[in-house]
Order: C-alpha cells, then structure tokens, then sequence
C-alpha cells in the first residue's frame, strides 16, 4: 500500500492522477494545494489527505510527507508562456528554486522521485523526433525570456541527474502537450494565459476570434491525459524497478498537427454540440505575430515530436486516444459550463 505524495494535487496532472489512485490501487494520496476546485469530489475519500498550504511557505508540512511518504511528485510549476515573458524571475522562483529543496529531501530520505520535466527542455532541437538521451537541447538567446522556463527545468533535470549519480532513486518524465478537461480554466479570457486547446476552446465558447499566431504552422503533438496518467501509474508503481533512474517523453508522435489544423478541428467539431455552435458560427480566424500577442521576448519551436522508445519498451505502454477523440472528450466535458464561460462576455 503506497503513500503518494502530490504537491499541487489540485492541478491538471495532479488531479488526474489522484482520481486515478483513488479509483483503480489502495495506495493512499497525500496531496497539499491552495485550491481544491478540481478535485472537491475527492476531498472526502478515505485515501485522500488534503492540506491547503503552499510549497513556498508551509516547507515543514513538505518535509514531513516526503519523510513518510514512498512517491514524491512534486508537480507546482509556472507552465504558460506568457508568464515566461512578463514575469521570468517569478518561473525561475516557483519551478526551480522552490522545488530544490523538495529534490533534496527526497534525496535525504531515500525516495523515489517522480518528476516533471517537460517538452520545452528540447528548446528548438533540429532533430525529427526528440530524444531523451540523445537530441541537443537548443534554446535561444538571453533576450528572449521565453526560455528560462525551459533552462529553469533543465538545469532542474541536471541537479537530479546528479542526485541519482549519488543514490537517489529517481524518474524524469517529459509530458508532450497533454490536453484535456481541467487543463485551464476556460473562464479566463486573457490571452496567453492558458494553453493553447483550452485557449481556443474558451473562444468558441464565447463566439471569439482564434489568434493564430506567426500563421500557426508551428506543430505539436498532442496528447491524451488519459493516456499520460496510465504512463505515470506505470512509473510510479515502478515494477522490478524499471523505471529508476531513466528520463521518459510522454507523448503522442501519431497526433502531431499544426495550430492551424487545431483550431480547423475545435471549429469542424463545435458545430456538432447545440451548446457550442451559436458561438462556434460568430469565430473566426485572424492571425497576429508573436510579438504582438506575446511580447517581444517570445520565440517558438516550429516541431515538437517525442521519441517513446523507451517509454513503450520499459514501461510496457503506448499512447491510444486519437487527437479526435481526445478533442471530443474535453467537449463533452465542459457541456455543463458553457453559460458561465459565456457570461464573461456581458
């Protein structure tokens, strides 16, 4: 019987993730977070143990669970690219500096550490397909401010490789663009500040321009949470060890498409739900340039594809939602809301 420890168990991965334990292991979840909206119907499970607090402020809670707990996912992190660009030092804070001493202690206290790398640590690598152990991580220069999320992550990658290197039984997991419901909130109508499914989604909801920005040809490949999370339990239960000390993409090579064949199907497939087509009918499609809609220190990466060799091989896994079925499922889910994302309109 596991104890996980889940720091940022209110977030998209975390609250996924802590459904899934709850529903399909007796291992017990201990989880903090400063919200609870996403996981209200969990708080009263048996195996749930929530504490509202902050990684920031509350480091004894911290401390004590990794010390009693066998897991730790330390999951809270800035992931929007306009928070790259308007406030980097506030990224480097929270994604590195706040989580380094989570990393030591599961060092100190001989844990297995689950943690989130990410895509973006690829920067813009020339290669076809990203490789864990052997693509270049490219990024631009210092006056782009867009990248310290991504060297903030990497130099965090770096740190723990070197724990490992010193005993720490570790896993690095770069999820590759995972959507679904609860990924943002689809009532922010602020640019930037979601990401890019949610951000469309929110604007069919709303009858709204899509922005495609530079023309939207940069391509991404999208992947299903579902399919994530059954990744995630794999590595987290850990049989025969196999997934100590290895980096795993988390991705789904199949479902790469370009912005604009995103927002070409949100639009194909709005129509077919009564709650969306009077919205989807009034969208449309206006480009603008990154500059303009992120600010002058954003570049982007033109094709982002994860190698899951391994990931397949040693995990015994693979990815299985199609990029129509995913798309479906997050509106299917949001049916209920749609009158609340429109009154911000009024």
């Amino acid at each position: 019987m596991k104890k996980i420890l889940i720091l940022g168990v209110n977030g998209f991965i975390g609250h996924h993730l802590s459904k899934r334990i709850l529903e399909t292991t007796d291992w017990h979840v201990y989880g903090m977070d400063m919200n609870t909206d996403r996981i209200t119907d969990l708080l009263s499970h048996e195996r749930m143990h929530f504490f509202e607090g902050d990684i920031t402020i509350n480091k004894e809670w911290v401390e004590y669970h990794v010390k009693k707990c066998d897991v730790i996912l330390p999951l809270v992190a800035i992931a929007t690219p306009s928070t790259y660009v308007k406030a980097p030092l506030r990224v480097f804070e929270l994604d590195f500096e706040a989580n380094l001493p989570i990393v030591r202690s599961a060092a100190r206290y001989g844990k297995h550490l689950v943690f989130p790398s990410t895509s973006e640590v690829y920067g813009m690598c020339h290669d076809e397909e990203f490789d864990p152990e052997n693509s270049e991580l490219i990024c631009g220069p210092i006056n782009k401010p867009r990248w310290i999320y991504s060297n903030a992550k990497q130099l965090m990658d770096r740190v723990i490789w070197g724990y490992g290197m010193e005993g720490l039984n570790f896993t690095l997991f770069r999820p590759f663009n995972w959507i679904g419901a609860g990924l943002d909130s689809i009532h922010t109508p602020k640019e930037g500040s979601s990401r890019v499914v949610t951000q469309f989604f929110g604007h069919i909801v709303r009858g709204e321009n899509i922005s495609l920005v530079d023309g939207g040809a940069q391509k991404r490949a999208f992947t299903d949470i579902d399919d994530g999370i059954d990744a995630l339990m794999k590595i987290i239960e850990n049989k025969h060890g196999a997934a100590s000390g290895k980096i795993y993409n988390i991705g789904n090579p199949v479902n790469n498409f370009s912005i604009r064949e995103l927002a070409g199907m949100m639009l194909e497939l709005a129509p077919q739900y009564p709650e969306y087509a009077e919205g989807a009918a009034k969208v449309q499609i206006v480009e603008t340039t990154s500059g303009a809609y992120y600010g002058a220190g954003y570049q982007d990466v033109q094709n982002r594809v994860p190698k899951i060799t391994n990931t397949c091989e040693e995990l015994g896994w693979k990815p299985t939602t199609t990029m129509a079925d995913a798309l479906k499922k997050i509106f299917d889910a949001y049916r209920g809301q749609v009158a609340a994302a429109q009154a911000l309109m009024e």
